[in-house]
């Protein structure tokens, strides 16, 4: 790949029958362009976490994958709540999701670790009523970023 690469879709809040679909095309997409399936499985998790969250937790926004020769970027944002407190956030099993959305099986408090877990880098900057910005990032090559 010589040249930058980018997709964008945007994502509704609640649809849970149109969940998955663009993480699902983000995939094929990196397989079309040739990128390591190894890269392909982890920005896999990222994107389907990322596009769970903006479905469950903000009433929907952007999932975007940006490709380029060196990494792949991978931003979720949307004008929800905002994360409160974006440290307990981060910890296994916590979540705010409604009863109803882990009725469905959603909502176990694994997303933003299984996102953190699979990013060489990982930004996601929140404000209270105004929304989030997530921003994962892969590299391609090893020892670019500091995976974790």
């Amino acid at each position: 790949m010589d040249s930058r690469y980018e997709v964008e879709f945007k994502v509704r809040g609640d649809d849970f029958l149109a969940a998955g679909e663009a993480s699902n095309q983000i995939k094929e997409t990196l397989i079309m362009l040739g990128v390591p399936s190894p890269i392909s499985r982890r920005a896999s998790v990222i994107t389907y976490e990322a596009e769970m969250n903006l479905v469950i937790h903000s009433g929907g926004g952007i999932l975007r994958a940006i490709i380029t020769p060196e990494k792949l970027t991978i931003e979720a944002k949307d004008q929800g709540p905002g994360i409160p407190d974006l440290d307990l956030a981060m910890r296994e099993g916590f979540s705010t999701a409604s009863d109803k959305v882990r009725e469905m099986g959603f909502g176990a408090g694994m997303g933003l670790p299984n996102i953190k877990r699979n990013s060489d880098c990982l930004q996601i900057d929140s404000l209270i009523g105004k929304g989030t910005i997530l921003t994962a990032t892969v590299f391609f090559h090893q020892g670019e970023g500091n995976r974790g």
